[in-house]
Parts: structure tokens; sequence; C-alpha cells
């Protein structure tokens, strides 16, 4: 299953990469809030899953930890597509 997982998330931050530049390369202040936002949520989530690793809620095996990565991954790729499609 976790390379499934790899697959979706390989095809899903694809098309958030392309809102992301769509939207960057519009300008303006939203492309700067946007460029900021992005930083920010990278290293939010890199403290979530390095907090994660250390106390031991990623599992006890490789494969249980790249399962709870990608997991962790996909859920804030998913949050950032929905909030850049058009309404």
């Amino acid at each position: 299953m976790a390379g499934w997982d790899a697959w979706a998330l390989g095809m899903e931050s694809s098309a958030v990469m392309g809102l992301r530049i769509a939207r960057i390369a519009m300008g303006g202040p939203a492309a700067g809030e946007e460029a900021q936002r992005m930083v920010a949520e990278k290293m939010q989530s890199a403290l979530e899953l390095q907090s994660a690793l250390v106390t031991g809620r990623l599992g006890a095996t490789p494969l249980a930890a790249t399962r709870k990565t990608l997991r962790h991954y996909r859920r804030k790729v998913k949050a950032n597509r929905q909030r850049h499609l058009p309404r």
C-alpha cells in the first residue's frame, strides 16, 4: 500500500504545484502571501513529522513509518489542493 500512497502523493502534489505556480505567477499581494504560506506549511509539516519520529508515533518498523509519513503528507497536499481549486 505504501507504493500506491507514494504514487498518489506524487500525482496530487504535482497538481498543487501547478495551482500554486499559477497563483504566484499572477503576482500581487496574493502571490507573496502564497509563497510565505507555502514555506511556513512545509516547515510546520516537517516539525510535526520530526516530533512524531522522536516520540515513536510513526511506528516501530520502516514500513509503518513510511506509511504514516505518506499519509501525513497526503492530508496536507489534499488540503492545499482544495484551497487552490476555483470555487
